[in-house]
């Protein structure tokens, strides 16, 4: 078993598609347009299945805003230099509502930002990550 891809539904598919590319690095993977069952889909990443981890985002025709709800928590990246991340993604217009810094009560080094829809995206500072999948500092 293993992890495939994590579901994010989104109000403005293209700006979503903007932020997860030019923001955050990611790489435009395919897409699908199903105007029958009126949604179209978005896969986004670092790599491809089955060696990389996808995130999937989903337009539904007409619907331009979710509401959070409770149990969402965030998606998680690694990247060799959070602080010089957050510069870049701040340079680019993004949302830092945390600072890069050590985790409470502990060493590792974290920060959070949120995309275009208001999910929460974290950060992790992880040296020489071997996975090779987080973001480029």
């Amino acid at each position: 078993m293993r992890i495939l891809h994590t579901m994010l539904r989104v109000g403005d598919l293209q700006r979503s598609i903007d932020f997860y590319t030019n923001v955050l690095g990611m790489k435009l993977l395919r897409t699908s347009d199903n105007p029958e069952y009126k949604y179209k889909l978005a896969f986004l990443g670092y790599g491809s299945n089955p060696d990389h981890a996808e995130l999937e985002l989903t337009y539904n025709y007409g619907v331009d805003k979710y509401e959070m709800g409770t149990a969402y928590g965030h998606i998680a990246l690694s990247a060799d230099d959070i602080y010089k991340v957050c510069d870049q993604v701040r340079a680019k217009g993004g949302n830092i509502m945390r600072e890069p810094g050590p985790v409470k009560g502990g060493s590792t080094v974290i920060a959070f930002i949120t995309d275009p829809d208001g999910y929460k995206v974290e950060l992790i500072e992880r040296k020489d990550d071997a996975g090779g999948a987080g973001l480029n500092a």
